[in-house]
């Protein structure tokens, strides 16, 4: 009820009658006055007017449930919306809700992740409050072998959430890294529980550098926080939003080829290695070129002095010759 009644007041410009609020839920005012300061307990400001009602005048920078499920506007993605304070890892939490029967759409939230982790298994640092911790849950109908390329249609999403709500110039550091004035915020983990031809479930987390003010001295030189970048702070909640609604519509686009042909140009525009010189860190042979953009399979292609090369996702790490991007 919480969550509804923060709607019904996030959509009215004046006031809400405690028995408008009655009337709609069937509870008593009473019923109505706890909800009002709960949401007040949460942080809220709301005004109460004898005779007129409930007015909202300030939110919080939360990106709790009741929150987010007060400002979506998707059809599927979020459908289901579980938070937690603290969390060893939203992608376990995200795992678990897929086997024991939830439904594609989930979304984990955490303010805080104990034991994040990145690719190769790395330890991803989350403190509490600053940042966006998150992991979405799918079940999709398509070919296993065509599922990393959801690690590009997420990075695509992510960058188009962060321009529109931050209007910071994101830029995706192949393959789904999110880079801004070459510094890296946001990383993205991608895993997958399938049968030879069937997916049982995917499981895809974020991790974005929202509110973070500085960074330990020997990752300064290579990562970077939203609010560094924009210089002001804003409602992480509106990013996840904005990033349920972009995923969404890229997901649709996605679906309908299994591959990143709908999206290819969108992406490429976005592709920071885009013709410039990488180094391709190839475990059997690691070699330079230049990034031509990606292929419908997702692939990075890069020319090199000899023949043009097609480098597909997870194979290798790509590197700026002259720096992290």
């Amino acid at each position: 009820m919480k969550a509804e009644i923060l709607k019904m007041l996030r959509e009215t410009d004046g006031y809400v009658s405690g028995q408008e609020l009655c009337n709609h839920f069937g509870v008593s005012r009473t019923a109505v006055w706890k909800a009002i300061n709960q949401l007040k307990e949460m942080g809220y400001e709301i005004e109460a007017v004898q005779n007129k009602g409930y007015h909202l005048l300030s939110v919080p920078d939360v990106i709790n449930d009741v929150e987010l499920e007060s400002i979506r506007k998707t059809k599927w993605a979020g459908c289901e919306i579980h938070y937690f304070d603290t969390i060893d890892s939203t992608n376990t939490k995200a795992k678990e809700l897929a086997e024991s029967g939830h439904p594609t759409g989930t979304l984990v939230v955490s303010e805080q992740q104990t034991a994040g982790r990145g690719r190769r298994g790395r330890s991803w640092e989350s403190p509490s409050g600053i940042g966006i911790f998150m992991t979405l849950m799918l079940k999709p109908d398509i070919n296993p072998n065509n599922a990393s390329m959801l690690t590009l249609v997420t990075a695509l999403a992510t960058a188009r959430a962060l321009r529109r709500v931050v209007n910071v110039p994101a830029l995706i550091k192949w393959p789904n890294d999110l880079v801004v004035n070459g510094k890296k915020i946001c990383g993205m983990l991608t895993e997958m529980s399938a049968q030879f031809d069937y997916i049982n479930n995917i499981v895809i987390g974020i991790g974005i550098n929202a509110h973070n003010e500085s960074f330990p001295e020997e990752i300064a030189k290579t990562a970077s926080s939203l609010l560094l970048e924009c210089g002001h702070r804003f409602h992480r909640a509106d990013i996840i939003e904005a990033f349920l609604e972009e995923f969404e519509a890229a997901y649709e686009v996605y679906l309908k080829t299994e591959d990143m042909e709908g999206l290819q140009q969108d992406y490429n525009e976005l592709l920071v290695n885009m013709n410039r010189q990488v180094r391709v860190l190839d475990p059997k042979e690691p070699f330079e070129g230049k990034a031509m953009g990606i292929t419908k399979k997702g692939e990075l292609i890069v020319d090199t002095w000899e023949s043009r090369k097609l480098v597909s996702s997870g194979e290798v790490s790509v590197r700026g010759i002259y720096g992290y991007v």
